[in-house]
């Protein structure tokens, strides 16, 4: 390996380091002290809950656990979105996990901690998954309720969606550990079964202080909505517990017994590890996303036995498709070729960017994989597509827009990683967030934005300058310097990975040599809907 792999290389495993330093910060939650205060009260954390809960020896795949990062400085924050949730197997059974972490505002739900519930839940829905709710949570952050409680993507939408998966047949179980109040009452009971920890969970629609000043009543929690309450006398709660392990055991016990649903179909066969050191992705690419690299080289040290099919390998090279095999399961591979090489007619193609050509391959590709049924997993390291008076005559929207359609009408699941730049429409055409990714993950040096930060940086500069102009300001070299790196830093700081992850733009930020394991959890998931549509594309120009 040469110089400059072995720098990719140290940048990359700083750049996953200081990732570890920042996942272990966000699984304090409220801090040392809530936790210690919590432990006083026989209540574990909620990591080690689902810790508890997980089959011994599986892995739990966590999503969102950079959610609210650097988000409400003003209150404290809310680490991890004040939930702890992810894709675990309870019983052998793949299933998600949501764990409010009530040492975060007592559990309260700001913002962001809505649009985590959400993301889960959609999660379930489309993957026809068991959800395990681990409810402790003092219901909406007060503060910000009018951005939390009335809007179709808010706090009530929860309970709908608890209808919804209900009427769809999915599994949902909720382990009442601590506080259920108000709004968020009506997610336990809306579920499968109930199961409540005496002493410490309690449900209910107002509590003692709210009684009191609502009818005069004066009562105590246990008595107004505790586990013995709900279990002898309403009726609510289906089991009660002394202990947070004798409940969780039931909830393994209940997943023991669910029924073998249909599947999907996708095809799978006994894996085999990379023959190529999957370590060594750390050295292609760099973590300014600068440097030029061969895309195939990191596919081959993610797919079984390294070994990848091109398809129309020498057409189309700035986007590279194939079939391979990620831990089994077939799939089909689009993704951004980052080298600088001659076309068949002698010109340069620059990495990173869509031409023509890649965009009519890629959806041409995506086609074939929705015929045969094949997963499609991308691989986003884009600039954008190709601009210039050459590339518009070509058609280059045309070619564009018929790559959009193929991948905005895919029935098959498509997962994404993040592996790079994924800038502009280059981020729609290769399957952004908007496009309905199954699952959508970023590596440490991903940046997400509607162009590059120099380029950006310099068209705000010139409007600014401009505007300053305008209004009779005299702006020297010195000044406009100032100026641009003011806008930079800023502008930089929001295409960063963990502003994409603080604003679920992706389901979390993962060491690049877990992309494997991710995709594979992703189709495992994905497996469990056997309800494909019939793949249309619509209308588009030739």
């Amino acid at each position: 390996m040469n110089l400059e792999f072995n720098k990719n290389e140290d940048a990359m495993k700083l750049a996953v380091s200081q990732m570890k330093q920042r996942h272990a910060e966000v699984s304090l939650g409220g801090g040392k002290k809530s936790i210690e205060k919590n432990k006083a009260r026989g209540k574990m954390t909620p990591r080690e809950r689902i810790s508890y809960l997980i089959d011994k020896g599986s892995k739990f795949t966590e999503i969102g656990s950079f959610a609210g990062w650097d988000m409400y400085p003003e209150y404290g924050g809310c680490p991890s979105g004040g939930t702890v949730a992810g894709l675990g197997y309870v019983k052998g059974r793949q299933c998600v996990i949501v764990a409010n972490d009530n040492t975060v505002k007592a559990g309260a739900w700001f913002p962001i901690t809505g649009k985590k519930n959400l993301r889960l839940q959609e999660i379930a829905m489309e993957n026809h998954l068991p959800v395990i709710y681990i409810v402790d949570s003092a219901g909406v952050f007060l503060p910000m309720q009018d951005e939390i409680f009335p809007d179709k993507e808010h706090f009530g939408r929860i309970f709908r969606n608890n209808a919804k998966m209900s009427a769809m047949g999915i599994t949902q179980i909720a382990a009442v550990m601590g506080s259920c109040v108000a709004g968020g009452a009506y997610l336990p009971i809306m579920s499968d079964e109930t199961l409540m920890v005496e002493g410490n969970g309690s449900i209910f629609l107002a509590g003692p202080y709210l009684v009191k000043a609502a009818i005069g009543e004066e009562v105590d929690i246990q008595t107004l909505g505790g586990a013995k309450t709900h279990t002898e006398i309403s009726g609510i709660a289906d089991y009660k517990f002394d202990t947070e392990q004798e409940c969780l055991d039931q909830v393994k016990r209940i997943m023991d017994k669910i029924g073998e649903q249909p599947r999907a179909g996708f095809d799978r066969v006994k894996a085999e590890a990379p023959k190529k050191d999957p370590k060594e992705i750390y050295g292609f690419v760099s973590v300014d996303n600068s440097k030029q690299y061969d895309v195939v080289e990191v596919i081959e040290r993610i797919v079984d036995n390294s070994e990848f099919d091109q398809f129309k390998e020498d057409y189309g090279k700035t986007i590279v498709c194939g079939y391979a095999r990620i831990d089994g399961w077939a799939v089909g591979i689009v993704a951004n070729q980052r080298t600088v090489f001659k076309n068949k007619k002698g010109e340069i193609q620059i990495g990173g960017v869509i031409y023509n050509d890649s965009a009519d391959k890629a959806a041409r590709f995506i086609q074939n994989c929705n015929q045969k049924k094949i997963p499609l997993v991308f691989l986003q390291d884009v600039t954008g597509f190709m601009v210039g008076s050459r590339s518009e005559h070509a058609g280059i929207i045309k070619d564009g827009a018929k790559l959009v359609n193929a991948v905005s009408n895919s029935v098959v699941p498509k997962i994404t990683i993040v592996i790079g730049n994924s800038y502009g429409a280059g981020n729609y055409a290769m399957c952004g967030k908007a496009y309905d990714p199954r699952f959508i993950y970023a590596w440490p040096n991903a940046k997400i934005a509607v162009m590059g930060g120099a380029q950006a940086a310099k068209t705000l500069l010139q409007i600014q300058v401009a505007s300053l102009k305008a209004k009779g300001e005299e702006i020297d070299p010195a000044k406009e310097q100032e100026l641009l790196q003011k806008i930079t830093e800023k502008y930089d700081s929001q295409t960063s990975a963990y502003y994409a992850a603080a604003r679920l733009w992706v389901d979390d930020i993962i060491d690049p040599i877990e992309t494997r394991k991710v995709i594979s959890e992703g189709i495992a998931a994905a497996n469990h809907n056997p309800d494909i549509a019939e793949f249309k594309t619509g209308v588009f120009q030739v």
